[in-house]
């Protein structure tokens, strides 16, 4: 194997690429450190604390690696090694809620089995993720899009695949809002998004569909 190149992106942290991700062939990825699973906040506690935020956003500060890869671990991560099974449910075992994320250094796409970030661009495109005026400025925007192509019964799209997708996003979106409460991180879950921007500036395929958006940053102090 060739030596590594350094190649380094910046998420909130820098991280360097490996080797394997040299090729022109294969998409960059960005392998996260392990998520935290111990320590936290008590859950009471956190369900407690759990709100809405949209005034008190905090300065555009890049949130560091460790906080992002915990972050996605907690709203859908693999949580019984060697299995696809979740921390949150999904209908049928579809599992076809895929997470973007925007940021100032680009956009991303978490693949929860490999726990690592796929590049897809690295410009700034954090304002097609939300028509409220704090988006184009947060640290982190999670879009959440429905993969109906995984959504079937035999070969045919499932009469319910939207309606249990919506489902599958609101699991997704309280384990951010409970993560975000432990770790003392402001957060909203949004709805007020251009569907078709979003489709373009993510190059969805037809059979994907736009459902929801998250915003988490710090606190203003």
């Amino acid at each position: 194997m060739r030596k590594a190149v350094v190649a380094c992106l910046m998420i909130g942290l820098v991280l360097c690429l490996s080797p394997s991700f040299s090729t022109a062939q294969e998409p960059e990825v960005i392998k996260l450190p392990p998520p935290q699973k111990e320590g936290g906040m008590p859950l009471m506690k956190a369900l407690s604390l759990r709100k809405s935020t949209r005034g008190d956003f905090g300065p555009d500060t890049p949130l560091s690696m460790q906080t992002i890869s915990s972050l996605l671990w907690a709203a859908d991560g693999i949580n019984r090694p060697g299995t696809n099974h979740r921390t949150a449910p999904s209908a049928v075992d579809w599992q076809n809620i895929d997470i973007y994320l925007t940021t100032a250094d680009g956009l991303f796409l978490y693949d929860a089995q490999k726990h690592e970030l796929k590049v897809l661009g690295k410009e700034d495109v954090r304002a097609v993720a939300g028509q409220q005026d704090f988006v184009p400025g947060a640290p982190l925007n999670l879009i959440y899009v429905a993969d109906f192509d995984k959504a079937k019964f035999g070969d045919q799209v499932a009469p319910t695949a939207e309606t249990w997708s919506f489902a599958g996003v609101g699991f997704i979106a309280q384990n951010v809002y409970l993560f975000c409460a432990s770790e003392n991180l402001a957060c909203i879950v949004r709805a007020m998004a251009d569907g078709d921007a979003i489709a373009k500036a993510l190059k969805l395929r037809p059979n994907q569909k736009f459902i929801l958006a998250q915003t988490v940053a710090r606190f203003k102090e």
